[in-house]
């Protein structure tokens, strides 16, 4: 199992689950580029990431996996089930869909020290306003299972587009989990449950 975490996140951000899923899997989690402990090119898109989550699968000699994002994360591995499906044998996305045109403000940079590298916020958000319709169109041919956890109406996000997006994913699946954007962090036992639930059910 691959864990890819949100805008913002790290690696880290995982632990309120690993604990439930480390009996059942070998779990990867990692700092995406720009973010923590992994490298700060300055280049930043969701393809790039994707490039990133590919080449860590052939480092580590990982055949296929059962990949789980939150938020970017998520649209990355969205992307990644897309172009890779021998692969991603299953998928699970949370609180995310291929990017939609939005108008989300960019925020400036706080002051201080942070722990991502400030040019990914801009470069991702932008690339979220845009939209991606050939991300979009590219959902039909994911031929993984999928799982889309939702926040419901309490995220951001909106849940009628994770419904579009589930209903174009030949095998997708949408599960809703009233606990806003950050589910696995809110409500860590609840995803646990869904997310092995699920995959039980397709075992």
């Amino acid at each position: 199992m691959v864990l890819l975490h949100g805008l913002g996140e790290r690696a880290a951000g995982w632990l309120p689950v690993i604990p439930a899923f480390a009996p059942h899997f070998r779990v990867f989690a990692l700092d995406m580029r720009g973010h923590g402990n992994s490298d700060w090119p300055g280049t930043y898109s969701f393809q790039l990431m994707c490039d990133d989550v590919v080449a860590l699968l052939d480092g580590l000699s990982l055949g296929q996996v059962t990949l789980v994002g939150h938020s970017m994360g998520g649209a990355v591995a969205l992307l990644a089930a897309m172009q890779q499906p021998d692969r991603v044998a299953r998928l699970v996305v949370e609180d995310a869909t291929p990017p939609y045109p939005r108008e989300r403000a960019i925020p400036g940079r706080p002051d201080g020290p942070l722990d991502i590298d400030w040019p990914v916020v801009p470069a991702i958000i932008g690339a979220v306003n845009a939209g991606d319709p050939a991300a979009w169109a590219g959902l039909a041919a994911i031929t993984a299972p999928t799982l889309l956890v939702g926040g419901g109406p309490r995220s951001h996000i909106r849940q009628d587009k994770l419904a579009e997006a589930a209903a174009l994913i030949p095998h997708g699946e949408l599960v809703t989990i009233d606990a806003g954007h950050n589910v696995h962090a809110e409500r860590p036992a609840e995803f646990a449950a869904a997310v092995l639930g699920w995959l039980d059910l397709l075992a």
